[in-house]
């Protein structure tokens, strides 16, 4: 076992992991933020996109020792208390998801996005979230939410 300390949604943690074990089950299995979804564990999905120290990354193709000494924001790190972030908001009013699965995925992505450009052309938006896959929505609606949480848009 590997003595792993990193903060999670602001929060400092200290856990002892196996050195092989993926930040996806780190954060699910030792910490229970079940937020962040296993889809394919072969980074084709995106399901599993959290923040590392404000990059989004694929977490199953980090293991948590890598982790070690960054700051890791989850969805559950998103919300302000009862309040939702803007994304999550406009995933919600933009009818951007159906059953859900992929959406942690998407939002965190999208945060990434508009931390690095706060106003992405609709091309800009699906080129960051190539990376993510949704198999009910179609992706309008979420390109539509991303457009309107950059405040450039309905």
């Amino acid at each position: 076992m590997t003595r792993v300390s990193l903060t999670v949604n602001g929060s400092p943690h200290e856990l002892d992991v196996e050195p092989r074990q993926l930040l996806v089950y780190g954060l699910r299995d030792s910490l229970g933020l079940t937020g962040t979804n296993v889809g394919c564990d072969t980074s084709s999905c995106g399901a599993c996109t959290v923040l590392v120290d404000g990059e989004s990354v694929k977490s199953c193709t980090v293991l948590t020792v890598q982790a070690d000494g960054c700051e890791v924001t989850t969805i559950e790190g998103l919300a302000d208390g009862d309040g939702l972030h803007p994304l999550q908001q406009a995933f919600h009013e933009r009818h951007a998801l159906q059953c859900g699965f992929c959406t942690p995925g998407f939002v965190m992505a999208a945060v990434s996005l508009l931390e690095e450009n706060p106003s992405p052309t609709d091309e800009e938006i699906r080129t960051a979230l190539e990376g993510n896959l949704c198999r009910c929505t179609g992706y309008d609606n979420i390109v539509a939410a991303v457009r309107a949480a950059s405040g450039a848009g309905a």
